[in-house]
């Protein structure tokens, strides 16, 4: 008997490993605690991936295909995915196992072994959903002294005759990022994003991750994601519609109490399948050459999943499993609590971990510009940034997390993924949002107990970084700015810093 064996992250009907799908006696679906608690989940990220599994399964289900579905309160359930595929060894006699290539080292190392430890052969098959291969990857980084996007995403443009024409890119240049940076205007109308109300499936898993997720981060209601294919379409389609027009122009932007902003809010449909990537470009592509949205829009959208996505998917396989262990500034400081809880009297942390709480969501300034860039600045271990973000948001998986937190967010990995690490004082924090609007401290001061942390935090994390970072030629103008303030000024920001960071230490609201 051959199985099919579909992870959580897996729910395409196109996947390799139902390419053949005449030839599967059966196929299986678990959810197991061995995937549900390597890290502790979001409550709504649990609820979001066992309701899609269990969307999908019924939807082969309809087809006539037989389908093993094991159901997390199943009291016959070994809690995790080997050990599901050995019970269904002894219960239903499997001869060979199909899979796809689960999208994380760790599990795929451990899939390795198995038709060694198992005992029946694995044909594990490539994940044929994303644009670029890790050959494809591989190949374009092979003899280059430094990866930079810019020139992968170029590179795939054409490869995929995305927004070109016979002259080259449409409108004479690949990139549109320096138009997509406008603050938020004051009275901006924001359209709502997608949400449905959850059905009866969906409400069973929100039920059942109630009771057995009681010590995991993160509110369950309210529940408005889309857990099937033709949800996540809708929703596709009405960023296409309604959204996208403006997200060029403020996709920087940070407004209080609009968590969605003009952002397709789809990275959880693309990471665990119910999207793939090429549809979701043709869409943006089709609704600017209809005329419905601007260019700058268009490619910036395009940008983040031609370019971006497969960019970290590409490092991460290229780099495991020694990237995930760098620590380039040698950061070391704890995880504060309010990571968790939001008692801070930063406001602009406080609403961002509320929303993050709230929805399983920020968007992507939100997580790199105010919860990364404190990261950075304040010196918190990596190894704890990188769970938190794994664990909080409903789009994340290893592969996309880690270059992200780790590269973009923390450069811990010291320039591997970006040119410069993204630090900032509270200056372009008030530029991009309303935040400081409503916050303890004061943007406008410096220095001193009322002074917004940020600010001396930039400064202090240049000074004690600078054997690392002063020879970083896009870092010149700042280490000159620094090397001409005065030692009071030095020595103030140095003790500014101090005692912010001897706060956080104590546990003490900051």
């Amino acid at each position: 008997m051959k199985i099919c064996l579909v992870l959580g992250d897996q729910l395409s009907h196109g996947i390799s490993s139902l390419g053949d799908l005449a030839s599967i006696d059966t196929v299986m679906m678990c959810e197991v605690r061995a995937e549900a608690t390597y890290v502790k989940h979001h409550k709504k990220k649990i609820t979001f991936l066992f309701s899609a599994m269990r969307h999908f399964a019924q939807e082969l289900a309809q087809k006539g295909v037989t389908v093993r579905y094991v159901r997390y309160d199943d009291p016959e359930n070994q809690g995790s995915l080997r050990a599901e595929v050995v019970r269904a060894i002894q219960e239903i006699g499997v001869t060979e196992l199909v899979v796809t290539e689960p999208g994380e080292y760790r599990l795929l190392d451990e899939m390795k072994q198995w038709e060694s430890s198992i005992g029946i052969p694995v044909d594990m098959r490539p994940d044929d959903r994303f644009l670029a291969s890790h050959e494809d990857f591989k190949d374009w980084a092979t003899g280059r002294k430094q990866l930079r996007m810019e020139y992968f995403y170029r590179e795939m443009r054409q490869r995929y005759s995305v927004l070109m024409d016979h002259n080259g890119p449409i409108g004479g240049q690949w990139n549109f990022d320096a138009e997509n940076r406008k603050p938020p205007q004051k009275g901006m109308q924001v359209d709502p994003t997608y949400a449905t109300e959850p059905d009866e499936i969906t409400l069973d898993v929100m039920s059942l991750v109630a009771t057995h997720f009681t010590d995991h981060f993160g509110d369950i209601d309210p529940f408005h994601y889309a857990v099937t294919r033709e949800g996540a379409l809708d929703a596709l389609a009405l960023f296409v519609r309604e959204r996208l027009e403006h997200f060029g122009d403020y996709q920087d932007a940070m407004v209080q109490g609009e968590p969605w902003m003009f952002h397709s809010h789809i990275g959880l449909y693309l990471n665990c399948g119910l999207l793939v990537p090429l549809e979701c470009i043709e869409a943006a592509e089709s609704a600017y050459h209809k005329g419905h949205a601007p260019l700058n829009a268009v490619e910036g959208f395009i940008r983040q999943i031609l370019g971006w996505r497969e960019y970290v998917r590409g490092i991460y396989w290229l780099k495991m499993p020694a990237y995930k262990d760098t620590n380039f500034l040698e950061a070391k400081r704890a995880l504060p609590q309010f990571y968790w809880d939001a008692q801070t009297n930063m406001n602009c942390l406080r609403q961002c971990v509320l929303e993050t709480k709230r929805n399983a969501y920020a968007h992507h300034i939100q997580r790199l510009m105010v919860l990364g860039n404190f990261a950075l600045l304040a010196g918190l271990d990596p190894a704890e940034v990188n769970e938190w973000y794994l664990l909080v948001y409903a789009d994340a998986y290893e592969w996309v997390e880690l270059p992200n937190v780790h590269g973009m967010v923390l450069f811990a990995d010291g320039g591997v993924l970006a040119s410069k690490p993204y630090a900032a004082s509270g200056s372009y924090i008030k530029k991009m949002s309303n935040y400081c609007d409503s916050c303890s401290y004061k943007v406008s001061l410096k220095n001193g107990p009322k002074a917004c942390p940020f600010n001396y935090l930039y400064w202090d994390f240049l000074d004690r970084n600078q054997t690392k970072l002063r020879g970083n030629p896009r870092m010149g103008f700042m280490f000159k700015t620094l090397d001409r303030m005065g030692d009071a000024k030095r020595t103030a920001i140095q003790e500014d810093a101090r005692r912010f960071l001897c706060t956080l230490e104590n546990a003490d609201q900051a």
